[in-house]
């Protein structure tokens, strides 16, 4: 079976007057395994988020190491500090963990109940009541399948609006079906997720009365991405860098005017310029034919390395716009954050005469540098990344 991975997004609203969130989601990326711990702590500030942090690290440390649910959860009750106003040390939590061939492990104490998608259709998970140093845990194994969606939220979701737009709040059912109007079999998670919290903020009123947090994941088949920029140092060495490109697996991406012109001669496919300018600030793109995208070089790797600190920011509402444009900086993008599951750079190092220019925006000293702040960024969102110098 061919591996899968999974997409994951996050994000949190704070409860309203704090700087610290009473909400943790703690990732961990194994060999071969995801796992996530959405853990929320009781109250809101610091003390919250002191516990949130406490259990998802706890959690997602033991569980990582081959530890068993019910030792994390003792784990937990005995190494929690207790609420000297309440005298309980409490924190919720949800689990998941993925393993590569797509069979996931649910572990849900006192948080809303994780939703599951298929596609776009709502597909219920079955649970066993477990009890665990005197908490009821809930606990499930399933097959997923390419194109799932775990959504897992915070109980602030549910709680939305509450003494505000709505009386007894948002509602979990009500939930669910806001997830189903408005999931598409092409939503990205941070997609889903910034989309969710945004209504959530709105029936909040702007002033989130709980800390509230989305864990959105997608499962994926494993999708390569190789990216060939710049032409090779040594000239003899560019029918094998273009070999490396065009008998990889997955997409194929060329940045560069040369590099493309390098790729059309030794393949003997034609190089057929564009010349729809959408964005004058993003050069046009180019075609050859085996080939998904073709773009110009530095400066349209440094408009992406823009769109994926901006759409990666916490604070950002603005992806779907920005992933929504044609030009190829914003294609690049797209394909990069939502379309590929790991990406492969043969990064040519020949020097590019027009990079000396100092009219130019951009500088070639710069040209590795992008790249690898790019790999850097990309690497934050979970994708696998490589290089390799020509």
């Amino acid at each position: 079976m061919k591996k899968l991975f999974v997409d994951e997004a996050h994000e949190s609203l704070f409860h309203y007057g704090e700087e610290l969130c009473g909400d943790r989601v703690e990732i961990v990326r194994g060999k071969d395994f995801f796992l996530a711990v959405l853990a929320d702590g009781l109250g809101s500030g610091v003390k919250a988020n002191i516990l949130a942090t406490l259990t998802s690290k706890i959690i997602a440390t033991m569980l990582s190491n081959g530890a068993t649910l019910t030792e994390a959860v003792e784990t937990i009750a005995s190494t929690l500090p207790v609420c000297s106003e309440r005298g309980i040390a409490y924190s919720t939590f949800t689990i998941v963990k993925i393993d590569l061939t797509g069979m996931v492990y649910l572990a849900e104490f006192d948080n809303p109940s994780t939703v599951l998608f298929r596609g776009t259709v709502l597909t219920s998970i079955e649970r066993e009541k477990l009890t665990i140093d005197g908490k009821t845990v809930y606990t499930s194994d399933f097959q997923s399948q390419p194109n799932d969606m775990i959504i897992s939220f915070s109980d602030g979701v549910v709680h939305a609006g509450v003494g505000r737009l709505l009386d007894l709040g948002w509602q979990y059912n009500n939930i669910v079906d806001y997830i189903a109007e408005n999931i598409t079999k092409d939503s990205s998670p941070r997609a889903l997720g910034r989309k969710l919290l945004g209504s959530v903020n709105t029936l909040y009123m702007d002033k989130p009365g709980d800390d509230s947090t989305v864990c959105v994941m997608k499962i994926k088949k494993s999708t390569p991405l190789t990216v060939m920029v710049g032409p090779p140092l040594d000239k003899e060495k560019d029918k094998m860098v273009v070999d490396k490109l065009m008998y990889s697996d997955g997409i194929k991406v060329v940045c560069g005017g040369t590099t493309s012109q390098i790729v059309s001669r030794t393949t003997g496919r034609e190089l057929e310029v564009m010349i729809d300018y959408e964005n004058p600030a993003v050069p046009p793109t180019a075609k050859i034919q085996g080939i998904d995208l073709v773009t110009e070089g530095v400066l349209t790797i440094g408009k992406a390395l823009e769109y994926i600190k901006l759409y990666t920011a916490d604070d950002n509402q603005k992806n779907e716009f920005l992933l929504n444009k044609k030009d190829g900086a914003t294609q690049m993008t797209k394909l990069l954050l939502e379309e590929c599951t790991e990406i492969r750079f043969l990064v040519g190092q020949a020097l590019n005469p027009a990079h000396q220019n100092p009219g130019m925006p951009v500088s070639l000293g710069l040209k590795l540098n992008l790249i690898k702040e790019l790999s850097k960024e990309l690497v934050k969102t979970g994708k696998k990344v490589s290089m390799e110098f020509f």
